[in-house]
């Protein structure tokens, strides 16, 4: 008889899921499934409202992704309007982007993923967290950590009225300017993010690379998919959050596809399952080859790791010299180690700090010219950036009037999502052995998921069709009137 080991909720990740491992009568893994187990539905009731409407809509898809939604849903409605943003627009845009990717970073490291590494993936689940690490690593760098972060979102906040769900992108340019008066202070915050992004990166390499055992995990065939990669490049291929072609590499390193945003639906296909809510995707021309790793995989990575793979280069010094020192001790590109995710996340969180400091000293980031405003309704509009998570894309149709008539989220764990399948399937054959497994080796099945920092709420969409639903009519002193069910 099949054993089945569930592990519900799966923790430290943005969203809700589970895991379920199914065993064989000798007790190894015959499948495990991850599957996302709510919906959000963004799509669908965006239709019908004014497409001006959408960048302040789609923020709060998520409290922790929602600048890379705001953005990419300006970026569509520059493309619908037909208007290219100013130069100082662009600077206003790249450093709310790149204050957001570094404390986004900063984030899923210190508090996520830290916790295995510091603490160790065996260590007692109430203190594997974030004050467990605190605790090991001291309070100074915990303050450290919160500093940066504020730091980094007090520009979110100037330049989009608020950090959690920023509103300040218009077609065509930014809501708002910088004054020389503010560029002291956010040039002291760049300075102060360098800083600490290149600390965050020296813990890593004591804590993980200077520790056998974990170098041993990171570099274990447990944790390694042979996957094509995606990411945006700039016209020098180098690694781009905010503008660029989408380029594909194999699982090789050779270049397969270089496109433009506007022909996604050529290269990517969707794909729907009936365990989970999320769509899974692949490379169209190559089809839909199911949940695997070998030579005919059809399964692409997006993210930090899958963004470094595709690109030649960084974009900045100090991020470069760290590009070549992980490749060098990975044994080269393109690798497919999976937990490699977390060392390539602070590389590119260095480069965000250093092009903060870039656009902070740029004479046009002050310029009073801060919107084009020739703007022409169309019917199409597509934006694309690189979410801390991969790549994402807005799609937007509206009609004569400008109301919305069509909306499609590709967004990065929607990309991920079958490798993620397959990463928790091979960890599991890996350490999950018989019916009675220790909770330290289900974690190591769970950093499996959480390498790619999966944000589940706004990845989620319904199967063609529909999904459960139970409604309850209650009396105002709680008896039930009536029961609504929809299977």
């Amino acid at each position: 008889m099949t054993e089945k080991i569930t592990i519900n909720p799966i923790t430290r990740l943005e969203g809700h899921g589970k895991i379920e491992i199914f065993l064989d009568d000798k007790g190894n893994v015959d499948d495990a499934y991850w599957q996302v187990v709510e919906l959000r539905g963004f799509e669908r009731f965006c239709l019908g409202r004014p497409v001006e409407e959408l960048p302040r809509i789609m923020p709060n898809i998520c409290g922790v992704c929602p600048t890379p939604h705001n953005m990419a849903s300006v970026k569509a409605l520059d493309d619908l309007y037909s208007v290219e943003p100013t130069p100082t627009a662009k600077l206003i845009r790249n450093l709310h982007y790149n204050a957001f990717m570094v404390e986004d970073h900063l984030l899923h490291f210190f508090i996520l993923s830290a916790p295995d590494f510091v603490l160790g993936p065996n260590a007692n689940p109430a203190e594997r967290n974030i004050l467990g690490v605190v605790g090991k690593v001291g309070l100074e760098i915990g303050g450290k950590v919160i500093e940066t972060r504020k730091r980094c979102r007090e520009i979110i906040r100037y330049i989009g009225s608020k950090p959690p769900h920023p509103e300040g992108g218009l077609p065509g340019g930014v809501s708002r300017g910088v004054t020389e008066e503010d560029r002291k202070w956010m040039r002291d915050t760049a300075d102060f993010t360098v800083e600490f992004c290149q600390f965050a990166l020296e813990l890593f390499k004591q804590t993980v690379l200077d520790n056998k055992t974990y170098l041993n995990l990171v570099l274990n065939d447990a944790y390694k998919l042979n996957t094509y990669y995606m990411g945006m490049v700039d016209d020098s291929n180098r690694v781009n959050f905010y503008e660029g072609k989408l380029r594909v590499v194999d699982p090789k390193g050779a270049e397969y596809a270089l496109f433009d945003c506007h022909d996604y639906a050529s290269h990517m296909g969707e794909w729907v399952e009936p365990w989970t809510y999320i769509r899974l995707t692949h490379l169209r021309k190559v089809g839909w080859n199911g949940l695997n790793d070998d030579a005919g995989t059809s399964l692409y990575r997006v993210g930090p790791l899958a963004r470094l793979n595709v690109a030649e280069s960084m974009y900045t010094p100090l991020a470069q010299k760290e590009y070549e020192a992980m490749f060098d001790i990975l044994g080269g590109k393109p690798s497919h180690h999976t937990l490699a995710y977390h060392w390539a996340r602070l590389i590119e969180a260095l480069q965000a700090a250093e092009h903060m400091q870039r656009i902070v000293n740029d004479p046009l980031l002050t310029s009073k010219d801060i919107r084009n405003m020739n703007l022409k309704l169309g019917k199409v509009g597509i934006g694309c950036v690189e979410a801390a998570r991969g790549t994402l894309i807005h799609h937007y149709e509206a009609d004569d009037e400008g109301r919305t008539t069509k909306v499609n989220l590709i967004v990065a764990t929607q990309h991920n999502a079958a490798p993620i399948c397959l990463s928790v399937k091979k960890a599991a054959k890996a350490f999950v052995k018989g019916p009675e497994v220790k909770e330290g080796l289900l974690n190591m099945v769970e950093m499996a998921f959480r390498a790619y920092d999966p944000c589940l709420g706004c990845a989620t969409h319904a199967l063609p069709g529909k999904m459960p639903l139970t409604v309850n009519i209650r009396e105002p002193n709680g008896n039930l009137i009536r029961t609504i069910e929809r299977s």
